[in-house]
């Protein structure tokens, strides 16, 4: 008999499936394989398998033609099969925490892969990635890495993130400079010895990590351990070596010149676009932008993935104000699976306090908030065990919200996750509840986003990018001269550790990507 999940995800016509956990992996061992029922939801594009004792991916995934989301981790896989390749759609592709010693050489054929994580695997060697040109993320972390992955292109305009700790790599290619959108290097608890002076040669790197690398610059060796990136960067371009290259032919200024017509060019007619298209524009990070701050040790057991940014400059009526609450709760029902995949919580902005906020996990007797519609502050605890005794009315009475629901995805957990403000005043206790705190109005401007989910970062990708792509439907972020079309201003929100390192800034580069039929054009400012 089909799994109960498959059955509901084929007669629901559902675009995402998760499969996670001890019964899955229990079904998974009876059955010696996954059910083969699986492979005929050939309209899925997420699909989800975890914490399973899976070991191997049956060919037939190759039927699997619509998805764009692989997400593997923590299973038992000791191969990926050569027709993953052949998933032609596929943008993020996640088997971290398995039992790889190899990855396949067809994952040069993803033209679309914008994200791979295959960290803490096995693996002595990477395939190149010369041909995906659309890569955004590599995370080969914790592996057996003796020499940095075949990426160091021109071509590879959108590769922003290298995550190589943990390896056994002995150098830095001189060459890295030539990757132009490169943010972020993480090559600590390697074998390196010398770092190239052209690694400062990157603009756009922003995040530099050599923590546990035997340096033969013992000054610089200190300075990884207790200065910030940019002091790091700076040294390494004064003073750590380059090679000489001579310049050729004397072109150099002409060749620049013609760039800047070029570019030039390219931003009148974008402009001529954008004036006929529904757009959407991207507002980047600053150094004084709104942070999150994740307590990785804390949340990874409950609910380890949180991706955010703002909406700015909206205009609700009480209409779209409606339909702007309406939108969640229909995609919590649908897109979220009744919050299983992914919570969405949005709040007003103005009504945060200066400073960072921190997405914690904490017993829920020391967690305390004023949930959504209420005057009075609880517990965590005191509200979980109020919510229980409206969900057993709701079951007896078979009407309500149907919120007993999603109270079992923290049932029996010892922490639970929240997110705080700068004055530590809870804002958000996914998957339940927002705080009265930051409640959204009508005469709200600025819409702070959150999205959290326990199964991947994807997840939350997933659902913010529907959920953005519905609100610049609504209209409530038109300019007044809007011509007919839609807009929308998306401010950048970075996640970073309790050490700073940045884990997800959204939206990327590689972000809001959209069908043509949509007619949207995104303006990176």
């Amino acid at each position: 008999m089909s799994w109960t999940e498959i059955q509901t995800a084929h007669s629901q016509n559902r675009h995402e499936l998760v499969l996670s956990g001890a019964d899955i992996s229990k079904r998974i061992e009876e059955q010696k394989g996954l059910d083969p029922a699986l492979f005929s939801l050939v309209n899925i594009n997420y699909l989800c398998i975890s914490e399973t004792c899976l070991s191997s991916v049956p060919v037939d995934a190759a039927k699997l033609k619509s998805l764009t989301t692989l997400v593997l981790h923590t299973n038992k896989l000791t191969e990926l099969p050569d027709c993953v390749g052949d998933l032609d759609k596929l943008k993020i592709l996640d088997v971290s925490r398995n039992s790889l010693s190899a990855l396949p050489e067809t994952l040069t054929k993803l033209s679309n892969l914008t994200s791979i994580n295959v960290s803490s695997n096995n693996i002595a060697q990477l395939p190149s990635f010369k041909n995906n040109l659309k890569l955004s993320i590599l995370d080969a972390s914790q592996n057996e890495l003796e020499q940095f992955p075949d990426v160091v292109y021109p071509e590879l305009a959108h590769l922003a993130e290298i995550k190589l700790k943990s390896n056994k790599i002995t150098e830095i290619p001189r060459n890295v400079s030539s990757l132009p959108s490169l943010r972020l290097l993480d090559v600590s608890e390697n074998l390196i010895q010398l770092v190239p002076g052209e690694l400062a040669d990157n603009s756009k790197l922003k995040d530099v990590m050599l923590k546990g690398n035997k340096l033969n610059d013992k000054r610089l060796m200190k300075m990884v351990e207790q200065c910030k990136p940019k002091q790091i960067l700076e040294y390494i371009s004064k003073n750590c070596p380059k090679e000489k290259v001579e310049s050729g032919g004397g072109g150099g200024k002409k060749g620049k010149k013609g760039k800047g017509k070029q570019q030039q060019s390219e931003s009148n007619s974008n402009q001529e676009i954008s004036d006929l298209c529904n757009k959407i524009s991207v507002l980047h990070v600053t150094d004084d932008s709104l942070k999150v701050i994740s307590e990785d040790e804390s949340v990874k057991l409950v609910r380890p993935h949180i991706v955010c940014c703002i909406v700015r400059d909206v205009k609700f009526t009480a209409e779209t104000f409606r339909s702007f609450i309406h939108l969640q709760t229909r995609l919590h029902d649908t897109l979220c699976q009744k919050r299983q995949l992914a919570t969405i919580a949005t709040h007003d902005l103005s009504l945060f306090p200066p400073g960072p906020l921190h997405y914690v996990a904490r017993p829920p007797h020391r967690i305390k908030l004023t949930p959504l519609g209420q005057d009075k502050e609880l517990t965590a605890a005191e509200m979980f065990k109020n919510l229980q005794e409206e969900a057993e009315e709701e079951k007896r009475s078979q009407s309500g919200s149907g919120i007993f629901r999603f109270l079992t995805l923290l049932e029996g957990k010892q922490v639970y996750p929240y997110l705080k403000n700068a004055k530590n005043k809870t804002i958000s206790l996914p998957p339940i509840t927002n705080s009265e705190l930051t409640k959204i109005t009508e005469s709200t401007k600025d819409i702070f986003v959150e999205i959290t989910s326990s199964s991947s970062q994807g997840a939350c990708k997933t659902v913010i990018h529907q959920l953005l792509l519905e609100i610049l439907e609504l209209g409530i972020g038109d300019a007044e001269d809007s011509n007919g079309f839609h807009s929308l201003k998306v401010q950048q929100v970075q996640i970073v550790n309790m050490e700073g390192t940045l884990k997800v800034v959204y939206p990327s580069r590689v972000d809001l990507q959209f069908e043509e039929s949509k007619k949207i054009v995104i303006i990176r400012e």
